[in-house]
């Protein structure tokens, strides 16, 4: 290996068991990598990203062997070196950034203690030291209160700033390499630009180089000097970031970048007058003694989306919360067809339940690991709709055809052998087997690649054409709102600033607050970022401290 390249893996195979078959995963892959670049890896779910991200440690997933090929990290081959030398790099010289931070952090230690482990373990800094550091780039990758935070357990936290703990927790001993894999899934636009900025600022601070696997074309233009496609376990194509933004040559990578155009049917708005399926009047909600809801009104009508966007810790789950019984208001009413629901979901009856369900953010936590996907998708069309046996397989099998998932194949697994993808898939199947009205779809697209992505949206638009279903799209991708929004809610600090149609919520003027949020949206331009920090700096156009101070 030369002077600087720091990882070179040649002809990597990698097989995954399925019953007693050995099948191929990544078929002979060539990677690599000099010291302080960045190497973005794209491809819809299922290429063999995070399969290769997790190779470049010398680690396979349970059930995942290496049956050939070499992964030299600065000269040691880590296939035949041994696991105790391969774990004293973990961590140290090797980290990793996994795309789902809440199924990632132990849940019984606090965020500090998490951070501390590595540095301590790896004799690179004591517990003082480790403490010092880690509210520093806690501060550095702009979480709130960096001084108190890494006290808090995962559960006190919001997805995003979890997900930046995690960065930080991975950067904790400078390592050599460190492989981010979808770290700002979870992020909103706002927050995905102080961590994008954080994450290459420390790049190029400490020399570290890095494999960035996204499916965010936009993210990966601002992040990766190069760009490796991956199509089911092959590379397709590999080029400099600026030649392959500009003109890719093979016909899938065209058609990932063509991906971005998807625009919902058209649909009427229902008359003036309509009831609408929910109604929020005058919400407030707490957690504990701590408000985080304030006089929140909107209303969701049949055969509608209503998109609600906003900051991580905005509201926008909670208010999803208040609306399925998971968080009683403490002021306040939620009306379903013009009726108000008993507040917590206890005192609502089957039928209630039933007509109101919810698709989750986080698919890795939301689906049971010992359960198989019939049983799982099976359990609420027994319990709403009083199928068994037969009818209830039935049932099963006309649900994952409708999400584009072989029933065959995928009935009898378990969600750990399914990619992030499938399985938030599933939890759409899962949803819609109760025979709902109403659905809140959390972030339902950010765990997936563009091609994947636009399969979801359109089978969503397709649902709520045929059913006449009534959507709440919590989201921070403001794409995603622009494809298939009727109407948009824009929150901030728990109470909505700003909302309306869609077509007049793109168009100026607007809240100070919804023009940061339309500024931060990435844009296939690799200098896209570097330029919007720049014009923050000079003052040119909205920043979040001064959005922050607007009055709400």
């Amino acid at each position: 290996m030369s002077d600087d390249t720091i990882l070179k893996i040649r002809n990597l195979k990698i097989d995954g068991k399925t019953g007693d078959e050995w099948l191929p995963i990544l078929k002979g892959i060539d990677m690599d990598l000099k010291r302080g670049e960045v190497l973005g890896v794209i491809g819809e779910s299922g290429a063999g990203k995070s399969t290769i991200g997790l190779a470049a440690m010398g680690y396979t997933r349970g059930g995942c062997r290496i049956s050939g090929g070499t992964v030299d990290f600065e000269g040691t081959d880590l296939v035949k070196s041994s696991e105790a030398y391969r774990r004293k790099l973990r961590g140290k010289k090797i980290a990793y950034v996994a795309q789902s931070a809440a199924a990632s952090f132990n849940p019984a230690h606090k965020l500090i203690d998490q951070y501390s482990e590595a540095p301590i373990q790896h004799g690179v800094m004591s517990s003082t030291d480790a403490a010092t550091d880690a509210t520093e780039l806690y501060r550095r990758l702009q979480l709130p209160n960096p001084d108190e935070i890494g006290f808090r357990y995962p559960h006190q936290v919001s997805g995003g700033q979890l997900q930046r703990a995690m960065t930080a927790m991975a950067m904790s001993c400078r390592p050599d390499l460190i492989i981010f894999d979808e770290p700002t899934t979870a992020l909103d636009v706002t927050t995905q630009i102080e961590v994008l900025s954080a994450i290459r600022d420390a790049v190029e601070q400490f020399g570290t180089a890095a494999i960035y696997i996204t499916h965010d074309l936009a993210v990966v233009a601002q992040m990766a000097d190069r760009i490796q496609v991956f199509k089911l376990g092959e590379t397709i194509e590999e080029a400099e970031t600026r030649k392959m933004l500009s003109s890719p040559e093979e016909a899938y990578t065209k058609s990932l970048w063509a991906v971005r155009s998807f625009k919902a049917t058209a649909k009427p708005k229902p008359p003036a007058d309509e009831v609408p399926i929910v109604e929020l009047r005058n919400v407030d909600a707490a957690y504990g003694a701590t408000p985080v809801l304030f006089d929140v009104n909107f209303k969701i009508h049949k055969g509608r989306t209503v998109a609600v966007v906003g900051e991580s810790g905005s509201g926008k789950s909670t208010a999803a919360r208040c609306i399925t019984g998971l968080l009683p208001p403490t002021k306040g009413e939620i009306l379903f067809n013009g009726e108000a629901l008993p507040a917590g979901y206890r005192k609502r009856n089957k039928d209630q339940l039933r007509q109101a369900q919810m698709i989750y953010q986080m698919a890795d936590t939301a689906l049971n690991p010992k359960q198989r996907i019939e049983d799982i998708i099976g359990r609420p069309v027994g319990f709403y709709l009083g199928l068994s046996g037969k009818a209830q397989r039935e049932r099963v099998r006309e649900l994952l055809d409708l999400i584009e998932m072989e029933p065959d194949t995928y009935m009898h697994r378990f969600p750990g052998e399914l990619s992030g993808g499938q399985k938030q898939r599933i939890g759409i199947a899962r949803a819609l087997a109760a025979d709902p009205q109403f659905i809140i779809c959390d972030e339902v697209t950010s765990a997936l690649d563009q091609l994947v992505a636009e399969g979801i949206l359109r089978l969503l638009d397709k649902l709520q054409i045929d059913l006449g279903l009534a959507y709440m799209f919590i989201t921070h991708d403001l794409a995603t709102v622009r494809a298939i929004a009727d109407e948009v809610v824009v929150m901030q600090h728990g109470k909505v600033v700003e909302q309306g149609p869609k077509v007049e919520m793109f168009q100026p003027p607007h809240h100070p607050y919804t023009d940061l949020l339309l500024s931060s949206v990435p844009e296939m331009d690799p200098d896209w970022l570097s330029n919007l920090l720049g014009a923050r700096e000079r003052g040119e156009i909205v920043d979040a401290k001064t959005a922050g101070s607007a009055d709400n």
